[in-house]
């Protein structure tokens, strides 16, 4: 009788890697689909990174020349970093495939959408961002989200009060 193979764990990611969010991309736009990509990093960004000093609240992504670009992402000087630091607000190449670059440069020309970054993080100790294509939300959609979240928060309270 032939052995088992083992099976690999699945990556998992590390409890003492930062992931750093762009806590208002969900309120802000509703979220159409979702990718994967790597970074390109140099210097101390990998440590500043790993240190969680890094802010997406007003990045955004864009497709210049076949490539996908990061722009307005911060990731700010490393603090025991010497006069090599990287600069903090430079734009940075994102890495994905020939395919999926193409697939989203025709999803952007069709309709009204944008590319966001919804969080950095790392698996197998690589540097890795999870863009979106959205679109924007109107100042509507977001009063209802907000009270759809209350009338939900309410009865989950009146339930615990009523269980008790």
């Amino acid at each position: 009788m032939a052995k088992k193979k083992k099976k690999e764990p699945k990556a998992q990611p590390n409890k003492f890697s930062p992931t750093i969010k762009n806590k208002r991309a969900k309120f802000e736009y509703q979220i159409l689909e979702k990718l994967e990509c790597g970074m390109v990093l140099v210097g101390t960004e990998v440590k500043s990174l790993r240190e969680g000093k890094a802010s997406l609240e007003e990045a955004y992504a864009r497709i210049h020349g076949g490539e996908l670009v990061l722009m307005g992402c911060n990731i700010n000087v490393y603090s025991h970093g010497n006069l090599m630091n990287h600069e903090p607000a430079r734009n940075r190449k994102l890495l994905a495939h020939k395919r999926e670059i193409k697939k989203l440069e025709d999803k952007l020309k069709q309709k009204r959408c944008t590319l966001i970054p919804l969080r950095i993080y790392f698996n197998r100790g690589k540097a890795k961002i999870e863009i979106a294509l959205a679109t924007g939300k109107s100042h509507a959609d977001k009063r209802d989200k907000l009270k759809k979240d209350q009338m939900k928060r309410d009865t989950e309270r009146e339930m615990r009060r009523f269980n008790r």
